[in-house]
Order: structure tokens, then sequence, then C-alpha cells
């Protein structure tokens, strides 16, 4: 018998009995649909970090922050003299080969912000230099970012978030009018931070470029946080007018590659020991890219989980489709005994019955491709609303778990088909056609 004969027999079988088929084969379709959704939802989420740990530098990058206390003499008290300097960041730079660049920041929060019409805003106002623009590989829009002038010569300009631009300027056709326009940005002691000087800072800053889109982040906890709602000034600026000291508390350092991270942590952690009397009790440095890494730990385990239990389910569908193999062949007794008759061989009558079985479960395979896809999607659509974190969760399915469960599928046919197959093969012809 040929394979396509095989296949249209099996077919034929399934059409003839269509109730008791479903019945038998709902077990791998509810075991796949499972498998898919659940993995969809997972590999979604995973894509999810993947886009906001980009919009945050990419995987390649680590941080380094600056501890408020310190442990001495087995006692922890508070860190009051050690902070990095700008000239920490040129030296790691300059004396790390497998670091690209590095970019401090220093961050205020809800910061008044007029614009010279009277409109105003309440943004983050952020210190920076030229390189955070290349490190956080975001684009200007309009106009032109910091630059190391401004740097050296603590000028007051400034670069807007776009949706600061809207908000101060107007509509989006129009934020390239704000390129040469005065801001004023007022500090209280609202938005410092600890040990930031306290008293009522006012100073107008020239605005010299709009950054271009960048959405939403989920690194900051507590919903999505806009990237756009910033306004950026030089760093040493920032020191100048706002803070009154040369000190910075937090950094970002990128490797050349996420492999050379772990050499560039410790690269930056010899230069920091030698420009810091050989410390390094006073800093602690996380790392983006473990983020992903237990994320996949994470999502192994959720696989294997679910892998365990759509096992079950498929092991049930197994047993029922060995089942109606069964009771197929005692249906078709007289059936095999004539074939065998007029000169089917054994091969030919377990080929055949083999193939129904692998049929079977192959259509209920591509039936429970078909039914995860559809439950990813509505699962997608209930993770949004119940977690209420992010305004989209996509439903990864891919090609390759989509043949990997239709071939799983077709297996479990095989296996489970053997039995009832090689009973029919065994079959006498005389006693066949005796059979009623």
């Amino acid at each position: 018998m040929k394979l396509s004969e095989g296949f249209l027999v099996g077919f034929t079988a399934i059409r003839t009995n269509k109730m008791r088929s479903l019945l038998m084969m709902l077990g791998i379709v509810v075991g796949v649909a499972s498998v898919l959704a659940m993995i969809a939802i997972g590999d979604g989420a995973k894509l999810l970090v993947l886009e906001d740990l980009e919009k945050l530098g990419g995987a390649n990058h680590f941080r380094l922050y600056r501890n408020d206390w310190i442990k001495k003499d087995g006692r922890w008290e508070r860190n009051r003299s050690e902070y990095f300097k700008y000239e920490d960041v040129l030296a790691i730079e300059a004396e790390c080969p497998s670091v690209v660049g590095a970019w401090p920041r220093i961050n205020y929060y809800n910061i008044l912000v007029l614009a010279e019409d009277g409109s105003e805003t309440r943004t983050g106002v952020i210190g920076v230099t030229p390189y955070y623009e290349i490190g956080m590989n975001w684009g200007i829009g309009q106009g032109r970012f910091i630059s190391e002038e401004d740097i050296v010569n603590r000028t007051k300009v400034c670069v807007l978030g776009i949706s600061e631009a809207i908000n101060l300027f107007g509509d989006q056709q129009r934020v390239g009018d704000a390129i040469g326009k005065e801001v004023k940005i007022i500090l209280d002691s609202s938005g410092q931070m600890g040990g930031w000087r306290r008293n009522r800072v006012a100073e107008r800053f020239t605005v010299v470029g709009v950054m271009t889109q960048r959405g939403d982040t989920l690194r900051f906890g507590g919903g999505m946080w806009s990237l756009d709602n910033r306004l950026l000034i030089p760093l040493t600026t920032m020191q100048e007018r706002f803070v009154g000291t040369d000190h910075i508390r937090t950094m970002s350092v990128q490797a050349k590659t996420v492999d050379l991270v772990e050499k560039a942590m410790e690269e930056v952690k010899t230069v920091i020991r030698r420009r810091h009397r050989n410390r390094d009790d006073f800093f602690e440095i996380r790392e983006m890219h473990r983020s992903m890494e237990e994320l996949d730990k994470v999502s192994s385990i959720i696989k294997i989980m679910l892998g365990s239990i759509a096992g079950l389910s498929l092991l049930v569908g197994g047993i029922g489709i060995m089942n109606m193999m069964l009771v197929s062949v005692t249906e078709r007794t007289r059936e095999i005994g004539l074939r065998k008759a007029l000169g089917a061989k054994r091969r030919d009558i377990l080929f055949q019955f083999l193939v129904e079985a692998v049929a079977m479960c192959s259509v209920s395979g591509l039936l429970g491709v078909g039914l995860g896809i559809f439950a990813g999607q509505g699962m997608a659509n209930i993770a949004v609303k119940v977690a209420k974190v992010v305004p989209e969760w996509p439903a990864v399915i891919s090609v390759q778990w989509m043949l990997i469960s239709v071939a799983f599928s077709a297996t479990i046919g095989i296996f489970f088909g053997v039995y009832p197959a090689i009973k029919a093969s065994r079959l006498s012809p005389i006693e066949a056609l005796r059979a009623e």
C-alpha cells in the first residue's frame, strides 16, 4: 500500500466515525494547544523584556551604582566620602579595552519646566554626556545633541524628549519650532535626591534638540514609564547649577559584545579601585544581561512543567487513539480477511492501520496548533487586562514549535498505533472471513 493511500484510508475512517474520532483525539488536541498557548505567552514576555532592554542600552551594558552605606570593621556606616566622578568615566573609556564607552547621569524627577509662552510641564531632568545618545542608541529628531564643548563649557543648553517638546511647544508637527527657544527649569526640594542641594534653583536653558520617539519602559516599576518625558542637559552643567558638587551616583558602561561583559566588568573594577584607594565596596554592579539569563531559566522551568502536563494529556490521548484502533480492528475483521484473501501481506495490513493512527494523530496535532494559536492570542489579551503594565502583550508562536507539535503528535500515533496494527496484521484470513 502506498503512503498516500494509507492516509486516504485513515481520513476516511475519521470521517466515518466523526464523533468517536473527535472524542478520541481530544486529549492530543488539548495537550498540543495548551503547550503552544503557554509558550506563546512566555516567549511574548521574553520579547517584551528584550525590547525593553534595548531601549535602555542593550544587553551588552552594565550599571554601576554608588552605595549609600558601606561596611567598616564589621559595622555598617553611611558612605560620606566615596563618589564616582567624571574623571572615572574618562579613565574607564581610556583604560578598559573591552569597553566601548560609558555614560554617567544625574537624575532629578518631578521638576517644573516653563516655556516662554507660559506652557508648563513636570518632568525628569537628567544630566548626561554626549555618549548617552550612542549608548542608549537613541537618535536626535530635530536639532543636535549635547556636545563635548557643552560639557567643557558647562553651557546652559537642553535636549527635549518628544513628549515634553509637545507639552511645551505644541503638536508633533511643530516640535521643530522648539529649537532655539528658552525654557526655565525650576528645581526645589520636591525633586531632590538625598545629599543634593535643597534650596530652590531656577535656571534658563536654550533648547538645542528634540529626541526621536522612544516609548515606554518597565524598568522603573509601578507600570510603564515613558522615556519621552524627560529633559537632558550637560552633566557638568547639572553639577554646577543644581547639584553643587562633582559627585556622580550612577553610570552605565557598554562592553563591545555581550560575551565581553564579564571581562569589561573586571577591567572597570580595576580602574575604580586604583582611583579610589583600592576600595570597591562603595559601589555595586548590575548586569543587564543577567536579567535575560534569569528569564531563560524561569522560561525553561515553565516549559518543563507545561511539557509534563501536556505529556499527560498526550498520553491520555494516545491511549484513546489505541483504544479506538483496537475497536476499529474488531469492527473491520472481515475487511482484513478479505484483503488478505485477495493477496494483501501482513506488512500491508500493518502499514494500513499504522498509517491510520498516524493520520488521526497528525490531524489532532494540526487542530491543536490552530486551537493553540487562538488560545495564545486570547491569553495575551487577558494578560494585558490582568497585568495592566503593558498596552500590548505579543503572542509569539514560532513555526518551529508548530512543526514540533505536529511531528510529536505523529510520533504518538506511531507509538500507540503499533499494537493495534500488529494485532490486525496477525489475524488469520480464514478466521477473519468467518467473523460476523
